[in-house]
């Protein structure tokens, strides 16, 4: 909708651009080129998250030069995660143009709500412009995050998967949490909530290194609540989120675990792999592979939930169940998995706040 109204939203407008390689139109054309030709117009600033600017990096990123325009390009996953006033110098307004992919502890959300308190700090105007969620606006899922886990990994107290767009999470960060600044949010046209990312038309651009496709960002809310503990995620495969599994562990008899417990839309095939890279690597590891056979009846967190159940049932005081709070970030749902007999049951712990989040969100719904 900017470029189809001629920037007029931003005309006169010193631009601090906090993006990366994701910030695309329809055309593929990036949006620092839309904004360097935009009248009225003028990039002053760029920062990157985590990942960096190009979305190729797994690590801590420093300080770039932007090559075509030689502007800085200010690190938000390096020394500060956040812009400070020497950064932010000479600009007025600050564009945030960045693809989630719905869960919590996607570190992007929270470089979000860190940006607009910076903005509000400072008296600037601070614009969204709205990208869809993937993985629908309807898969909302899994406990709220205690306050002792706020932070990088989980902005304020929102369930696993929060099924909101940034212009939406952007509306409840400020009226909901107090992230006070000049918000304008720019919409996505034709999207609706019920729209996964392969139904839109758009092109996949990996929004991280280990974001590959749908698939994956579909599976990510319930298989990495297990990327802390002693077992590999499927970084250094080629098909991350996808599958998991360590040294330790017996592949067919986990796979007939998990099946056993009847997920809905998933089904478990046992798997061997080797990780170039990352946890275990070079190391042989039995593990399973995730297939989605139905992605609407799919429950991520109760999925990931029985997992984490599963490996703990099977290898006691072999796989690192308390690190499962890491991601999962709420404490009564730690000992929920520790000590729930029917592994089905353990949803039952965040209901009635998953419940109340569910309704306190439609508030800022900016889509159908």
């Amino acid at each position: 909708m900017l470029k189809r109204d001629g920037f007029k939203q931003l005309a006169g407008r010193k631009i601090a651009l906090i993006t990366n390689h994701t910030g695309r139109d329809r055309q593929g054309n990036h949006i620092l080129d839309l904004l360097l030709k935009a009248p009225g117009v003028k990039v002053v600033k760029i920062f990157s998250p985590e990942h960096g600017l190009y979305g190729n990096v797994d690590e801590k990123v420093g300080h770039t030069t932007e090559p075509k325009t030689g502007l800085r390009v200010y690190s938000l996953y390096g020394e500060t995660r956040r812009p400070t006033t020497q950064m932010l110098e000479g600009a007025d307004t600050l564009v945030f143009d960045i693809q989630d992919v719905g869960a919590r502890f996607y570190t992007y959300s929270a470089t979000l709500g860190n940006c607009m308190q910076e903005a509000g700090k400072r008296g600037m105007k601070f614009v969204v412009l709205d990208r869809p969620n993937p993985i629908t606006g309807v898969m909302c899922d899994g406990p709220i995050a205690d306050k002792e886990h706020f932070g990088f990994t989980a902005f304020g107290p929102m369930p696993v998967a929060h099924g909101m767009t940034f212009g939406e999470l952007a509306k409840l960060y400020q009226r909901e949490w107090g992230v006070k600044c000049e918000l304008e949010v720019i919409k996505v046209e034709g999207w609706k909530r019920q729209m996964w990312w392969d139904e839109t038309g758009l092109t996949w651009m990996n929004p991280s290194p280990n974001m590959r496709n749908l698939t994956q960002a579909t599976l990510y809310p319930a298989v990495c609540l297990l990327e802390a503990t002693n077992v590999s995620v499927g970084r250094g495969t080629d098909q991350p989120f996808e599958l998991f599994g360590a040294p330790w562990i017996d592949g067919q008899k986990l796979s007939a675990e998990l099946n056993a417990r009847r997920l809905p839309g998933l089904r478990f095939v046992p798997i061997e792999f080797n990780p170039s890279s990352s946890k275990f690597k070079g190391e042989k590891c039995q593990g399973v592979y995730v297939i989605v056979t139905d992605r609407i009846a799919y429950q991520p967190v109760r999925s990931g939930v029985t997992m984490a159940w599963s490996l703990n049932k099977l290898y006691p005081g072999k796989f690192q169940v308390e690190k499962v709070v890491n991601l999962l970030q709420n404490k009564q749902a730690l000992e929920a998995v520790k000590s729930a007999a029917d592994p089905g049951k353990i949803e039952n712990v965040w209901q009635a706040d998953l419940a109340k989040f569910r309704e306190m969100r439609k508030k800022y719904f900016l889509y159908k």
